[in-house]
């Protein structure tokens, strides 16, 4: 009854957004056909208008628009011509939902060994390092990491492609750019979590029965201390795939960000709108299959 009654609230919070987007992207300064390559006659930007029903006032364009978002028509481009926002979310939500899942597993493969490995020699050199280095991580934005590694592993030591989206060597630099940020915050959220968890009681009781460091760690203590994990999980999956368009543009993926800024650049209201309801979406749908995890990981967890 939980989980229903918050997708049945998620519908008026996306009215809300969608609303917003839409009245924000209306009121930025210039229009779709101000970058033509030939200034429009007053006729030609008069017959593009009414095509576009930008004619109309805003809320009956919004109304128009919620109405075709009801048959799951997101509506056409005006700067991508002959093509709708369902073929832009076709094309390019695949390629954003690959590299989001790839530095998923990044910063999970890399963040979760580091946490563990510091927690476990806490007060000694290993764990001072490897807190350093997550710190580091999460201190160094995206696109500082991004030209430093195109500069190092591309154009010096020339083992990986510098750009686009082809072969598996392409998706070897992006997701490591992207993902590791979530890397430094995984492990500072798994050693703090196995910190807490070895101070339990329960530890303390096996402890006393002779059970090994080692198995205690990784058998009671690990179960208890990835619960932060995956309460982050959701949010870091969903800003993953949402806040990937700045390393899509330094590394020329043709992915759902690319189109995204060119959009917003362009006055693509449509697409804009569209593409920032479907994040919305994203996020809330992450938050809610994170909620629902926690659940069974933890049957203490009750909602209400």
């Amino acid at each position: 009854m939980y989980f229903l009654k918050r997708i049945i609230f998620a519908i008026p919070l996306l009215l809300v957004i969608s609303a917003l987007a839409f009245a924000l992207v209306h009121l930025a300064p210039g229009g779709p056909f101000d970058r033509e390559r030939a200034p429009a006659s007053p006729e030609i930007e008069r017959a593009l208008k009414a095509k576009y029903h930008l004619d109309e006032p805003v809320w009956k364009q919004y109304l128009r628009y919620l109405g075709d978002l009801a048959r799951g028509d997101f509506g056409v481009s005006l700067k991508y011509r002959n093509h709708t926002v369902n073929d832009i979310i076709a094309q390019g939500l695949p390629v954003s939902m690959v590299l989001g899942a790839l530095a998923f597993g990044f910063a999970m493969g890399v963040g979760l060994p580091v946490g563990f490995f510091t927690a476990a020699r806490r007060g000694r050199w290993p764990d001072y390092a490897g807190s350093f280095l997550a710190t580091l991580a999460v201190c160094v934005p995206g696109f500082v990491i991004a030209p430093l590694l195109i500069l190092f592993f591309s154009i010096k030591w020339k083992l990986l492609p510098v750009g686009l989206w082809e072969t598996p060597w392409h998706m070897i630099l992006p997701p490591i750019a992207l993902g590791l940020f979530f890397a430094g915050k995984v492990a500072r959220l798994f050693r703090e979590g196995m910190l807490s968890a070895m101070q339990s009681e329960f530890i303390t009781a096996a402890r006393a029965k002779g059970l090994g460091e080692n198995m205690l760690l990784l058998r009671h203590a690990c179960r208890i201390a990835i619960l932060p994990v995956v309460s982050y999980s959701g949010p870091m999956l969903a800003d993953l795939l949402t806040g990937s368009f700045v390393i899509e543009n330094i590394f020329q993926i043709p992915g759902i960000g690319v189109f995204l800024v060119n959009s917003s650049l362009n006055r693509d209201y449509t697409v804009v709108v569209s593409l920032s309801l479907l994040y919305a979406m994203l996020l809330i749908g992450m938050n809610l299959v994170v909620d629902f995890a926690y659940t069974r990981l933890d049957p203490r967890v009750k909602y209400e």
